[in-house]
């Protein structure tokens, strides 16, 4: 059951709300309390939305077009797209008929409204894990303001739930000058997931992946320490002062392909230098055939880019993706390179 503080009971919203699977449809349910949050006479809340980005601002693919998911060149992406935003249509089809009250009716008189409505709750929500007495439970939030701060892959800004007075806080440990657009969020998941959820990439995000298909492996210990990568799988960093003063080369992508590279280690072992070639020829070959399948090319992506004036916020997120990934697997391409001239002291 579902009993918010703010909708009081007899409210048709609640109606709309409880008929919604709460473990499958939490996006569903954030996007109409919001909707009937903007709908209140409460200061706060309109204040609040007046900091949201318009539909016109939103990068989230949930408002893209056909041809801007076109524009993604990776078809599973857009299909993911396609049937979330036709889950949000029959949604709003169901719940916004002609018949409904005037009170729901307003809310959300087309389906753009509700789709943007969905946009900010899945892009803004923060799930965490609640203790409530003896009760330990997700949960799925919007915290208007906090909801602001930027993702990072080295965040230093955390929240956490006191259980005992029921309070959420918003920890910041800056250690350092934080400037405008700063990032300070952490999101542990790959691209794909980064675009689906927030309408956003990273070409040195250090959780995205490359699926190799080939049987060709190189050795684990080798790179780590050609790179200076120190740590456990899930909590690779780079270890700079073991490497030259200036060098800027290793980045989350180098990290992620620590991480995704097919590799094998044996404790002490050694590479053998001829297999360890072969494996890197393999790898880097898989990675020219992955880039050629693209219709473009990454400095083509980014002179588009670099063209671009008026062109919707959808678009350019979608442009950028495709570019990220390629960056990406350059990237990988020359870690390789590097890792085939540095393994033999």
């Amino acid at each position: 059951m579902f009993f918010p503080d703010i909708v009081p009971v007899g409210h048709p919203i609640f109606d709309i709300i409880n008929s919604t699977d709460p473990e499958t449809d939490w996006d569903l349910r954030l996007a109409c309390l919001l909707l009937y949050a903007f709908d209140r006479e409460d200061n706060f809340w309109q204040l609040y939305g007046d900091f949201l980005p318009s539909a016109d601002e939103c990068p989230s693919l949930l408002l893209a077009n056909e041809e801007e998911l076109s524009e993604l060149q990776n078809p599973n992406l857009a299909s993911t797209m396609r049937e979330q935003q036709r889950r949000a249509l029959e949604f709003w089809e169901k719940n916004w008929h002609s018949g409904v009250p005037l009170k729901i009716k307003r809310l959300a008189r087309d389906p753009e409204r509700f789709i943007w409505a969905l946009s900010m709750a899945q892009s803004r929500c923060i799930g965490m894990q609640m203790r409530i007495g003896a009760l330990v439970q997700d949960a799925n939030m919007l915290i208007p303001y906090a909801d602001m701060l930027n993702h990072s892959f080295e965040p230093n800004c955390f929240f956490h739930w006191r259980f005992k007075d029921r309070m959420l806080e918003v920890m910041i440990n800056a250690g350092k000058r934080i400037k405008k657009d700063d990032c300070q969020l952490h999101e542990w998941t790959k691209n794909d997931m980064l675009m689906q959820k927030y309408g956003f990439s990273s070409p040195v995000n250090p959780w995205d992946v490359i699926q190799f298909s080939g049987n060709a492996r190189i050795h684990l210990d080798s790179f780590l320490s050609v790179f200076n990568i120190s740590g456990l799988p899930e909590e690779y960093y780079h270890n700079s002062r073991l490497s030259n003063d200036g060098d800027t080369f290793v980045d989350g992508a180098i990290i992620a392909a620590a991480r995704t590279l097919p590799t094998w280690s044996d404790g002490d072992v050694p590479p053998i230098p001829s297999m360890e070639r072969r494996s890197v020829k393999e790898l880097q070959e898989e990675c020219r055939q992955m880039l050629a399948a693209y219709p473009t090319n990454s400095k083509q992506d980014q002179k588009i880019l670099d063209s671009m004036s008026d062109a919707s916020r959808t678009l350019e997120a979608a442009i950028k993706y495709r570019l990220h990934r390629k960056l990406f697997v350059e990237k990988v391409m020359q870690a390789l390179d590097i890792y085939q001239e540095r393994m033999l002291f």
